[in-house]
């Protein structure tokens, strides 16, 4: 598999709580539309021990391969969920290919 891993952060102004639920019930549809997507997580940042947490949260796209992630990325799906961002998050992404390693589980 072949993920990447998107720290998201809410659009400025935005409530945190209405950020999260446009997220997950309007934006996850539109990255089930994305070809080649195996698996999508998102991971809803909902405290830190500071008090609030310093990003919306992080999620994830799975793919069989670099090419197929090529090959979603230059795709209209992938292009109408970047557009979509600025519904709900800030537009510049901290933006990684990552690699599971599983410790426990």
């Amino acid at each position: 598999m072949f993920t990447v891993t998107f720290v998201v952060n809410e659009k400025p102004g935005m409530d945190r709580t209405e950020a999260l639920r446009y997220w997950r019930d309007t934006h996850g549809p539109i990255i089930r539309k994305v070809p080649g997507v195996r698996r999508y997580v998102q991971q809803h940042a909902v405290g830190a021990p500071e008090g609030e947490p310093p990003f919306l949260g992080v999620a994830s796209m799975y793919f069989d391969d670099q090419e197929a992630f090529g090959a979603a990325a230059a795709s209209p799906e992938f292009a109408a969920a970047l557009e979509d961002l600025a519904n709900f998050g800030h537009t510049q992404l901290a933006t990684a290919f990552t690699e599971d390693v599983v410790i426990v589980g």
